[in-house]
């Protein structure tokens, strides 16, 4: 224990910079009050030296980490202090000292109040409710975490509406993907679900910002951006596969994204081509649509799996697509059909629904790629109702 008097003005600046939880890591235990002992104005954490200070004992050995020169110096040193629980307390300066030197204490220290002070400074403004959409693709389950969502987030935004999500969550089906059934009992219940849950409560001006998290199959992704459109102010996030995370990274170059134009751009059935995340052969759309369709295309010079990490990026495909839907129906005419197929990672899907625009753009049929057969098939219509 500290043999030394800590002036209360540094105890009370540590327990600030702590945010009154302990500092330990991966701990954040609130030493603030204790709900079930009734004691909830009660301050439960320990102020610990990192650095021990001379104690009043007889051994004159000194405290964990005592150093004869240092220690009576930062004795009452707020860089040389710890908020911690009781078992970390016990853990760091008794049960395991040797395994908890200086610098592994002062990195857990730095790492808690850096991450206290980027969360405390984010304006009331950021505030943002989530919206968490899943259907699962194969076998896999498709909802994200919620501290994976808390994670991504901050410090841009931070969750309201106390964090709980908004769920939109699809049933399982008996049908195959290929029967129209399937995809017409999907696309029905999500409109339902994002009536219920979400449009109205926009009208209402009760959400003024959205953060979208989204795992399902593309033409589903799609439907749900169509939805959301620019009703509101969206984020629309994109999970990452290494590392693992839905926090946006800045690691790679910008995408260079390509656009084509079919030789032959005549008649009023149109192929979209999306390759983001993947390359489609023309000839797999001539397999659905015929060897004379005029192709559009919006594709990545290197497509990949991981190929989305910046939303600068996102935003350049959105003003991309963007002018493509209006080219396609320049040159088209106001007759024509849009075929879409697309491979692209989640954030793109929901942003190509965001961009169409109702009542100016031409309607979207969106294919899915069958796992079985790993042809095309037509999912989800998407124009104006």
């Amino acid at each position: 224990m500290a043999g030394t008097k800590i002036d209360p003005k540094v105890q009370y600046a540590l327990w600030a910079r702590s945010a009154g939880r302990c500092q330990y890591r991966g701990c954040n235990e609130s030493q603030v009050g204790d709900l079930l002992a009734g004691k909830t104005m009660g301050k439960f954490g320990f102020v610990a030296h990192v650095i021990g200070d001379e104690p009043k004992g007889k051994t004159g050995k000194g405290g964990p980490r005592y150093d004869p020169v240092r220690s009576a110096a930062l004795a009452g040193d707020i860089r040389n202090l710890m908020l911690l629980c009781g078992r970390h307390h016990k853990l760091v300066d008794v049960d395991a000292k040797d395994d908890h030197p200086e610098a592994v204490l002062l990195a857990m220290k730095d790492e808690h109040e850096r991450r206290i002070e980027i969360q405390t400074s984010i304006l009331p403004d950021r505030a943002s409710h989530v919206l968490r959409f899943g259907a699962n693709i194969g076998s896999n389950q498709a909802l994200v975490s919620r501290q994976d969502i808390f994670d991504a987030m901050i410090p841009e935004r931070y969750p309201d509406n106390d964090g709980r999500p908004i769920d939109l969550d699809m049933p399982g089906f008996s049908f195959e993907d290929t029967e129209p059934a399937y995809w017409h009992g999907l696309q029905s219940n999500m409109r339902r679900q994002f009536a219920d849950q979400v449009r109205g409560r926009i009208e209402r001006q009760e959400i003024r910002h959205l953060s979208v998290f989204a795992l399902a199959p593309m033409p589903l992704l799609i439907e749900l951006g169509r939805m959301l459109g620019e009703i509101v102010k969206v984020s629309v996030y994109q999970r990452h596969r290494e590392p693992e995370t839905w926090k946006w990274q800045s690691d790679k170059s910008p995408i260079e994204f390509v656009i084509g134009e079919p030789t032959a751009a005549t008649g009023t059935t149109v192929a979209l081509k999306l390759g983001v995340s993947a390359t489609v052969n023309d000839e797999r759309i001539e397999a659905v649509l015929g060897a004379s369709i005029p192709i559009w295309s919006v594709t990545a010079a290197a497509p990949g799996n991981d190929v989305m990490r910046r939303p600068e990026d996102l935003a350049a495909y959105r003003k991309n697509l963007r002018g493509l839907y209006d080219r396609i129906k320049a040159v088209h005419g106001e007759n024509a059909m849009i075929h879409v197929f697309p491979a692209v990672p989640v954030s793109v899907a929901v942003e190509t629904g965001r961009v169409w625009t109702p009542k100016a753009d031409l309607p979207l049929l969106i294919y899915d790629q069958n796992r079985k057969s790993g042809g095309f098939f037509p999912a989800v219509e998407i124009r104006h109702v």
